[in-house]
């Protein structure tokens, strides 16, 4: 059986990696995928693998990406061996921008998004919480909030102004549901 690439999306600061990371716990089956970003290394938050830009270039010109995209100026690929765990039958949840998903959507068949939702407030606060921004690109972060899912790409809306057990446990339910 194929194993199921579950999209996390939503705004910076809505809590994505968290989120993921305690779904890996409660739920063992799931993995988490390590993103390739020109980001500094050891910058806090999730786990990635830190590249420079021309070395992104020589990963994308290989074909080294399944998906990819620009987001803050940054760039971030998901690497193409994510194929091989979905083909082992492993479910995978995958830190996505929102952009990406209608080509999510069409490259694997096998997916779901579950798409974090949090007060404007409780972004701000988590943002400037986490040290890693200046104000400036703090507020084009919020500003960049209000985007919302692409038209006609079906999501799992899960609020996270609450506890993370809350938000996992309903996220747990609409992922897992149990039949009855």
């Amino acid at each position: 059986m194929t194993g199921r690439l579950i999209a996390v999306v939503g705004p910076s600061g809505v809590g994505k990696d968290s989120v993921m990371t305690a779904l890996a716990e409660r739920r063992p089956s799931i993995e988490l995928v390590r993103r390739v970003i020109t980001r500094a290394p050891g910058l806090g938050g999730e786990d990635y693998t830190p590249v420079t830009e021309d070395r992104f270039a020589e990963l994308l010109a290989a074909d080294a990406f399944c998906l990819h995209w620009a987001a803050h100026g940054l760039l971030y690929g998901i690497p193409a061996t994510v194929r091989d765990q979905l083909a082992g039958g492993t479910d995978l949840l995958v830190n996505l921008s929102r952009s990406v998903l209608p080509e999510m959507k069409r490259a694997f068949a096998n997916s779901a998004i579950l798409s974090l939702t949090a007060t404007p407030e409780t972004l701000a606060r988590r943002l400037q919480g986490r040290g890693r921004e200046t104000p400036d690109s703090i507020a084009k972060r919020l500003e960049r909030s209000a985007l919302g899912i692409p038209e006609g790409v079906p999501v799992i809306e899960i609020s996270n102004d609450g506890s993370l057990d809350e938000t996992v446990a309903a996220a747990l339910n609409a992922l897992y549901p149990v039949k009855v």
